[in-house]
C-alpha cells in the first residue's frame, strides 16, 4: 500500500508539473515569466560557463517565440538601435562574397557577429517586462560568488578548474583573468551609482553592503589578479561617474583619495606592481629583441592591419580574410613578433576595418553611438547600459571584445536588458496598458 501511495504521489506530482506547463502555454503572463527566468539563468551562467550561456540563449529565444507579437516587434526593428546591429551582421554575411578565404573560414568569421541579432529581441521583451532588474541582480550575485571562489583558489590553487601555471592563472577558478577582470570592473563601476543614491537617502545598511561588494571586487583585482585592459578602463568608467553624478568639490576630494589609495595599493600589492611593470618591460623586449610579448604583438598586429586596411579601404578584404593576410605578411620565424600569424588583430575597429573597410567601421561606431545615446538620462538602468557600452568601446581598443564570446555576450545582455528597461520607462503607461503585465 505504501509503495502504491508513493507511485500515486509521483504520478500526481508529474501531472501537476505537466498541467503547469500546459497552463503556461496558454497563459501569456506565465510565458512572459518563463522568458524572464531564463534570462536570469543566462545572467547567472555568464561568469561561469560558455556552453551554458549558448544553451540558455537558445532556450530564451524559444520562450520568446511564444510571447512575441510580430507586428509590434517588426515596427521596433525600425529603430537605429536595432537597425545598426542587424546591418553589421548583414555586412559580415555579404562580406563572404568578396573574401578570398576558404568558405569554412568565412562562415566561421560570421558567427561572432550573429550574437548582435539577439539585441532587438531583448529590447522588445524588456520594454514590456518589469523584471529586467532581476537579470542584473542575478549577474551581480553570480560575480560575487565568483569573486569568493577567486579568493579561495588564490590561497588553494588545487581547487581551481584552471592550471595555475597558465598565464594569469593565479586566482582563476573558471575561464580566464581577462573575462574575470571585465566582470569585476563592470560590477564595481555600476555599484557606484546605487551606493551614492542610498547614501543620499540615508539608507546606510544597504549602502554598506553594496560598498563591501564593490570593495571586494577592487581588492581582488589589486591583490589577486587583474588584466591590463581593466587597469585602463576602470579609471575611465569611474571618471564618467564622477563627472555625471558628483559635485566638483566631491570630485576633487575623490581624486585625491583615489590617488592616495591607488599608490598605497600599488605599494602593498606585488601582483599590481607586476601587472603595471609589464607595460614597459613588454615594449622594451619587443623593440630590442623582437620577442612576441603581449604589447609587442599588439603593435605588430595593429601596424599590419592598418596596411591591410589601406589596401582595401572601402569594403575591406572580406569576411574571414584576416588570417590569410597575416600569413602572407609574416616575415621571419614563427617565434618572433614579425612571424606571428593571427585571425584577430586585438582591436575591434581594425578587425572590422580589415574585413569590411570604411563601411564596416561606420556601421560599428554608429551602433555604439546609438546605444550610448539610448542611455543618456537618469536612473539605474540608464547607468548600467552606459557603463556596458563605455566598457566595451574602451576595452575594444585592445581586444575585439564585441566579437569575443564572453565580453560580447556581456554587451548584448547588458545593452539589451538595460535598453528595454529605459524604453519601458520612457514609454510610460501607454505601452504598459497594451502589454501583458507580470
Amino acid at each position: 500500500m505504501m509503495a502504491a501511495d508513493r507511485v500515486r504521489n509521483k504520478a500526481s506530482s508529474l501531472g501537476s508539473m505537466f498541467s503547469q506547463v500546459l497552463s503556461a502555454w496558454h497563459d501569456p503572463v506565465a510565458r512572459t515569466r518563463n522568458a524572464d527566468l531564463i534570462a536570469v539563468l543566462v545572467a547567472v551562467l555568464l561568469p561561469w560557463s560558455t556552453s551554458g550561456v549558448s544553451i540558455g540563449i537558445l532556450l530564451w529565444l524559444a520562450a520568446m517565440a511564444t510571447v512575441l507579437e510580430w507586428r509590434p516587434f517588426l515596427r521596433s526593428l525600425q529603430r537605429p538601435i536595432c537597425v545598426l546591429p542587424i546591418a553589421l551582421v548583414a555586412l559580415a554575411a555579404l562580406g563572404t562574397l568578396w573574401s578570398d578565404a576558404p568558405w569554412q573560414a568565412r562562415w566561421h568569421a560570421v558567427a561572432p557577429a550573429t550574437k548582435l541579432l539577439v539585441l532587438p529581441f531583448l529590447f522588445y521583451h524588456f520594454e514590456r517586462s518589469a523584471r529586467g532588474m532581476w537579470v542584473f541582480v542575478a549577474f551581480l550575485l553570480s560575480c560575487i560568488l565568483l569573486m569568493a571562489m577567486s579568493w579561495i583558489v588564490a590561497f588553494d590553487p588545487s581547487l581551481s578548474l584552471k592550471r595555475p601555471e597558465e598565464p594569469g592563472g593565479h586566482g582563476i577558478f573558471v575561464k580566464n583573468y581577462i573575462a574575470q577582470s571585465q566582470e569585476f570592473v563592470l560590477c564595481a563601476a555600476v555599484l557606484a551609482f546605487p551606493i551614492v543614491t542610498l547614501l543620499r537617502d540615508r539608507k546606510m545598511l544597504q549602502a554598506l553592503l553594496l560598498t563591501a561588494a564593490a570593495a571586494g571586487f577592487m581588492l581582488n583585482m589589486a591583490f589577486v589578479v587583474v588584466s591590463r585592459t581593466a587597469l585602463v578602463t576602470m579609471p575611465v568608467m569611474l571618471a564618467v561617474f564622477a563627472m555625471t553624478h558628483l559635485k566638483w568639490r566631491t570630485n576633487l576630494l575623490l581624486l585625491v583619495t583615489a590617488v592616495v589609495l591607488g599608490a598605497l595599493a600599488w605599494t602593498l600589492s606585488p601582483q599590481l606592481q607586476a601587472t603595471t611593470d609589464t607595460f614597459a618591460r613588454d615594449y622594451r623586449l619587443y623593440k630590442e629583441t623582437n620577442r612576441p610579448t603581449s604589447i609587442g604583438l599588439r603593435l605588430e598586429f595593429w601596424e599590419k592591419s592598418l596596411r591591410f586596411f589601406t589596401e582595401a579601404p572601402v569594403i575591406g578584404h572580406g569576411t574571414g580574410s584576416t588570417r590569410g593576410l597575416f600569413e602572407a605578411a609574416a616575415t621571419g620565424p614563427a617565434g618572433l613578433a614579425q612571424g606571428e600569424v593571427i585571425g584577430n588583430p586585438h582591436n575591434q575597429t581594425l578587425s572590422v576595418a580589415v574585413q569590411w573597410g570604411t563601411v564596416g567601421v561606420v556601421i560599428l561606431y554608429a551602433m555604439w553611438l546609438s546605444h550610448f545615446s539610448l542611455f543618456r538620462g537618469e536612473g539605474l538602468a540608464a547607468w548600467i547600459g552606459l557603463m556596458v557600452v563605455l566598457q566595451n568601446m574602451f576595452s575594444s581598443l585592445f581586444n575585439s571584445h564585441l566579437f569575443d564570446f564572453h565580453e560580447g555576450w556581456m554587451y548584448v545582455l547588458g545593452v539589451g536588458v538595460a535598453g528595454g528597461m529605459v524604453l519601458r520607462a520612457r514609454s510610460g503607461p501607454a505601452l504598459c496598458a497594451g502589454t501583458v503585465q507580470p
